[in-house]
Order: C-alpha cells, then sequence, then structure tokens
C-alpha cells in the first residue's frame, strides 16, 4: 500500500502524539506518590519512542505540506489524541471547552489548507 505523504505523516504523528501524551501527562495519575525526578526520566524515556516516530512523520510532512500546514495538522492531531486520553484514561470530565477549541482548529486547518 502505498499512502500518500499526509497521510503517512498524519498517521505517525498519531503514533507520536499518543506518546506524548502519555510522556507529558501520565505521571501525573500512575507516579503522583513518586519524587519528580523519577517521573521526569520515565517521561523521558516514553519521549524517547514519540521522537523517534516524530521526526519521521515531520520529515515526510515536510515533502507534501508547508511548516505551517504541518504544525496545524499536528495540533488537530494532539487535540484528538488528548481529549480522549483526557477523558478516558485521566477521567477528567467532558467539557464544552474542548469544543470550542476543536472548532479554533478546524478553522486553523481551513486556512492552513484553503488554495
Amino acid at each position: 500500500m502505498n499512502l500518500p505523504p499526509w497521510a503517512q505523516s498524519a498517521g505517525l504523528l498519531v503514533i507520536s502524539n499518543v506518546f506524548m501524551t502519555f510522556a507529558w501527562y501520565a505521571h501525573l495519575k500512575n507516579m503522583a506518590a513518586r519524587p519528580w525526578i523519577i517521573a521526569a526520566l520515565v517521561s523521558w524515556g516514553i519521549a524517547l519512542f514519540e521522537y523517534l516516530v516524530q521526526v519521521p512523520a515531520n520529515r515526510i510532512g515536510y515533502t507534501a505540506m508547508s511548516l505551517g500546514q504541518l504544525k496545524v495538522m499536528q495540533e488537530v492531531i494532539t487535540l484528538a489524541v488528548f481529549v480522549p486520553f483526557a477523558l478516558f484514561y485521566m477521567k477528567q470530565p467532558l467539557k464544552l471547552d474542548f469544543l470550542w477549541a476543536a472548532l479554533c482548529l478546524v478553522a486553523a486547518a481551513y486556512f492552513m489548507f484553503r488554495k
């Protein structure tokens, strides 16, 4: 299967964002009683995998998209990964603010990808 560069990039960025989200926030739930330095070291270990996927994702995406388009796609993916993480893993309540943020990102994507 030969996916276009934007689809390859998006798929890799989804994987990257899952790792990033866990590296940044899972320690708040799983390691709250541990010293911050331990949480930071564990997070860095998780973030290594994130970078091993994110760097190729951005390189592939940059062959077909502008830097601004790549960044906006990244932010849309970040929110799409973060909201389920916050709701289901961190047990945070659903807030209307998630919708407003998503609408702002839809508008950003529109302006970055319009011809």
